[in-house]
């Protein structure tokens, strides 16, 4: 069994700051990619916000370029999100994702968290 549970997110007026978090537990043999999407509204895609492969490459939308920046911890199965100068555009459902090889599994499987709330409001 592997869980991937979000932390830090919140309410925060525009021009604000938050850092999330997300930790992967279990039955983990590597990582390979973790990273972020978030959900608008309901009944849209999820859209991918940054990832980042375990030699530390990264990705990230275009919206967010320059605003966020993505970073993990190995040892501590751990991909962190800081969002700096947030948008009310921002609101969403972030959601934490991963990539990874269970003990004992042929190939890679992917994990999802169960989303943290972020708004962005005054």
């Amino acid at each position: 069994q592997v869980q991937l549970v979000e932390s830090g997110g919140g309410l925060v007026q525009p021009g604000g700051s938050l850092r999330l978090s997300c930790v992967a537990s279990g039955r983990i043999s590597s990582i390979y990619d973790m990273g972020w999407y978030r959900l608008l509204a309901p009944g849209k895609q999820r859209e991918l916000v940054a990832t980042i492969i375990s030699i530390g490459n990264t990705n990230y939308a275009d919206s967010v370029k320059g605003r966020f920046t993505i970073s993990r911890d190995n040892a501590k199965n751990t991909v962190y999100l800081q969002m700096n100068s947030l948008k009310s555009e921002d609101t969403a459902v972030y959601y934490c994702y991963a990539k990874l090889w269970r003990v004992g599994a042929p190939r890679t499987d992917d994990y999802w968290g169960q989303g943290t709330q972020v708004t962005v409001s005054s």
